[in-house]
């Protein structure tokens, strides 16, 4: 079903760049502004110059992030600071990383794959897109014309094909190995073997794909591809702008960890607030952990531990965590029994109703909080962390009013949304850790 390839890979010269910790990033969408500066500044060939270069004042049709992009791009191929391998590659990679003291590694298999419309149910996404970041990212496309990052995929590994590449580079050393700002120690190999890759493609034809993560990078491609084919003659399906770069993950991977991602409100008012509790009582049993809002520091860490073990407690309910600004105490929401099939049974489909994250966004923001579909889709409303002392620590210094704690969905549960068809709301999923920017990238130009 999906058609995947080994592929030329553009690669940075560790002969001139040195440790590929120096110009690597994670994916832009997790970087902040004062990380890009960090990025800016540790090395003059980051691929931060590339993936989310910085505006300027000045920036005009001429001269703004993607055009400087694709100059730095040009002059990095031209300078040796880029190389394209010479033979189509698979790249398969590692991440070793920890969490909870726990230790994980996760495989991951760097292709090119044909891009597929989600309607042909090849390539599923699971997950709503925001349109501002498809418009930027297409920018930077028709700019550079090629994938920097990679789209985050994942499948089921019937076949153990996985297996089969750790066994094919068993023996060698890989061709690049780093440790991240984050302490994950990363690994990529070349596997440029025919049979082995003959071999790749043939079973994971047999495969849906999933989108984990990049279903903007992957929504752009697609607008690009058409943009490409209406301006290009003699397009052609084996044009280099029908595929895109994907890193594949097995969902057996143990290493294939999802984080929640916590909700962050702005502008919610002191009358919503205020009455917000009261409000709620109708749809969920609350359960309140006070703290002394006047000496707060033990007391306050002891509370937030019991609402955080009260949620991994009853994972298999409809538990949100909530703190509101001014108000010393958190609150754990369990909804009250049949009230998404009550209200919605005959709206939203069940897989979907299954969601912590479609209880918060159908109850809490559209009903409770009267948000429409525009403030829904508006990124200075809602914000996102998987950090859950993070959620609280920027509504205590005023910078968020409401934070809502989540427990994050089951790779199971993505999955089975994506093969009926379904879309999760926005930001459901957070797979940790990224997939790191920066090992190979993918030239789509013919």
């Amino acid at each position: 079903m999906a058609d995947i390839f080994p592929f030329r890979g553009i690669r940075y010269n560790i002969e001139k760049i040195g440790d590929l910790a120096n110009v690597a990033t994670p994916p832009y969408d997790v970087i902040s502004d004062e990380e890009q500066d960090m990025y800016y500044e540790r090395h003059p060939n980051n691929i931060i110059r590339l993936d989310k270069g910085k505006e300027t004042a000045n920036d005009d049709g001429r001269d703004n992030p993607y055009t400087r992009a694709a100059e730095y791009f040009k002059n990095w191929l031209s300078d040796g600071i880029l190389l394209q391998d010479r033979n189509p590659c698979f790249y398969l990679t590692s991440v070793e990383f920890t969490i909870n003291d726990r230790t994980y590694t996760r495989f991951g298999l760097i292709a090119r794959v044909r891009l597929e419309p989600f309607e042909k149910g090849i390539i599923l996404p699971h997950e709503e897109t925001y349109s501002k970041i498809k418009s930027e990212r297409l920018e930077l496309m028709k700019a550079c014309h090629a994938n920097f990052s990679h789209i985050f995929s994942i499948y089921t590994d019937k076949d153990n094909i996985m297996d089969r590449l750790k066994s094919a580079v068993s023996d060698s050393p890989p061709e690049n190995e780093f440790t991240d700002d984050a302490g994950h120690h990363h690994k990529m190999w070349c596997i440029a073997d025919p049979k082995t890759q003959e071999a790749v493609t043939e079973s994971l034809k047999k495969r849906r794909l999933f989108i984990a993560d990049g279903h903007h990078r992957y929504e752009t491609a697609l607008t690009y591809r058409d943009w490409l084919a209406e301006n290009t003659p003699n397009f052609g399906p084996e044009h280099p702008a029908n595929f895109i770069m994907m890193y594949l993950c097995s969902i057996e991977d143990r290493g294939l960890i999802i984080l929640p991602t916590h909700r962050l409100l702005t502008k919610v008012s002191a009358a919503e607030r205020n009455t917000f509790i009261h409000k709620a009582d109708h749809h969920f049993d609350i359960q309140t952990f006070s703290f002394d809002e006047n000496n707060p520091d033990q007391e306050k860490a002891q509370a937030r531990s019991k609402l955080l073990a009260a949620m991994e407690a009853e994972t298999d309910k409809h538990i949100i965590g909530v703190y509101i600004k001014g108000y010393p105490e958190f609150y754990a929401f369990t909804l009250k029994p049949d009230v998404m099939k009550q209200k919605f049974g005959n709206e939203i489909p069940e897989p979907l109703r299954e969601l912590d994250v479609t209880v918060l966004t159908r109850i809490i923001l559209t009903e409770l909080l009267e948000f429409d579909h525009k403030d829904l889709d508006d990124e200075t409303l809602i914000n996102y962390t998987s950090n859950a002392t993070e959620a609280i620590e920027t509504v205590d210094n005023g910078e968020y009013d409401m934070s809502f704690i989540l427990n994050p969905p089951s790779n199971e549960q993505v999955r089975n949304i994506a093969e009926a068809g379904y879309t999760m709301p926005r930001k459901t999923t957070f797979y940790y850790p990224k997939a790191v920017t920066g090992q190979v990238m993918n030239s789509l130009e013919a």
